[in-house]
């Protein structure tokens, strides 16, 4: 691929999740973007990561399934690809806020415990 096209496909990809991310604020978020993460966490007695690392699963098995069919010469739509590819992305964008939301209230306990 050239790299004119590569960057067109990084391009598209990252607007994609963007707007993905911007459109299921609304309807996964109560207040807090990462809510339902915290809440799964709660039902499961697990940290949120956790609970989030556990959701993705489900797209990274089914995209070990679209690689392990390409050995054997089946082809799944782009569009499922697309899919799984998008929402892993976004999930890796929801475990970086999470990421830096605990660090902070971690940095900040450090800093008020002194």
């Amino acid at each position: 691929m050239q790299t004119e096209q590569f960057n067109n496909v990084v391009a598209e990809r990252l607007n994609n999740v963007k707007s993905t991310l911007i459109a299921k604020a609304d309807e996964y978020a109560r207040g807090d973007r990462l809510s339902n993460f915290k809440k799964i966490a709660g039902l499961n007695d697990c940290a949120p990561e956790k609970a989030l690392w556990i959701l993705v699963n489900k797209h990274i098995v089914a995209l070990n399934d679209f690689i392990n069919d390409l050995e054997k010469d089946v082809h799944q739509p782009y569009s499922r690809w697309d899919e799984k590819i998008g929402d892993i992305m976004a999930y890796m964008a929801l475990l970086d806020a999470m990421i830096i939301e605990r660090t902070d209230k971690e940095i900040k306990k450090e800093t008020y415990a002194h």
